[in-house]
Order: structure tokens, then sequence, then C-alpha cells
């Protein structure tokens, strides 16, 4: 398997990319679902505490993620059409949009922040600073919810197109699966 993308397949490390991420947003999906469902319990108390950190894993992944795009803009699969891509910009822009107000919050809380025991932000005594809490405050949860619906679409679409025979099989592009005939 290449390293770079070809027109193709996407190569070994945007397949490291996508991969990933799915299983961190899963992750999310489950930590999001157990403190909506089960506020406080046992089972809350145990997944809550990895959904920042994760949250951040996820914003340097797709920062990483687009720039390596970028470089292999000319290399990579077309587009399957102007849906697709859009659908593809949304999932991205979400994925970034998500995370980077959730840390513009936690920043504007005051609280202090240090993911996998490195800290990232010391915190500060004072008032919090609201214009930096209120974007997550008013839309982080909608936007995650949001997120996982669109990401179920992706999965959904990616099936459909294996299935179908009127449509291209973009499933191999970026998995192993042999390509249908």
């Amino acid at each position: 398997m290449p390293i770079t993308d070809t027109p193709d397949r996407y190569g070994s490390i945007s397949r490291f990319f996508h991969w990933a991420i799915a299983a961190l947003v899963v992750w999310q999906l489950v930590t999001a679902s157990a403190r909506f469902l089960f506020e406080d319990s046992w089972l809350d108390e145990l997944l809550w505490g990895s959904h920042k950190p994760v949250g951040l894993t996820i914003l340097v992944l797709m920062l990483l993620r687009v720039s390596w795009a970028l470089i292999n803009q000319r290399r990579r699969p077309a587009r399957v059409n102007l849906a697709s891509h859009l659908g593809h910009v949304a999932l991205y822009g979400l994925l970034i949009l998500i995370p980077s107000i959730a840390l513009l919050r936690q920043y504007g809380s005051g609280r202090a922040f240090s993911p996998f025991g490195i800290e990232l932000m010391a915190g500060f005594e004072g008032d919090e600073i609201a214009w930096m809490e209120a974007p997550a405050n008013l839309l982080h949860g909608w936007l995650g919810w949001a997120l996982f619906a669109l990401a179920l679409g992706h999965v959904v679409m990616a099936v459909l197109h294996r299935v179908s025979r009127h449509s291209p099989d973009v499933l191999p592009r970026m998995t192993n699966v042999t390509p249908r005939d």
C-alpha cells in the first residue's frame, strides 16, 4: 500500500487519519450518549473524563488530515459528485469546529485543562469570559449530534454506493475490500 494517495485509492496515511478519527468519533458518541442518558451515573463517571482529551485528539488529527489532503490534492481519487463533496466538507468542518469551540469555552471558563497529563491551559482566577463560553454553550452539543447524524449518513452512502450498480464503488478507496465487478 502506498503512503501517498493515488487516483484509485487513498494511501496508508489518509486511511490512518480516516479510521482513527472514525473510531474516536464513535467513542465521543458513546461518551456523549452516556452523559445524556445516564448523567451522574457510574457509567457517566467512568466515560466522561475522556471526552475532552479525545476531542482535542480529534482536532489535532483533523488539522494534520487537512494538511495531508492538501499535500495530496492532485493525487487523490476524484469526487463522486457535488453532494458527496459538500458532505465531506461538512464533516471536516464540524470535526474542526466542534472541538475548537469547546477549547474556547474551556479557556473562557478559567478552568485548567491538562489532557493526557500535559498542561494545555493553566486556568485563571477571576470572572469567566462569557463571550468565549457562549458559542460552545449554544452549539457544541447540537453540532455534535449533527456530526453523528452526518457520519451515519456517510457510512450509509458508502454502503449504498457499494451495492448500487448505478454509482461508483467508493468503499475500496478507503478499505482493502475488492472492488465490485
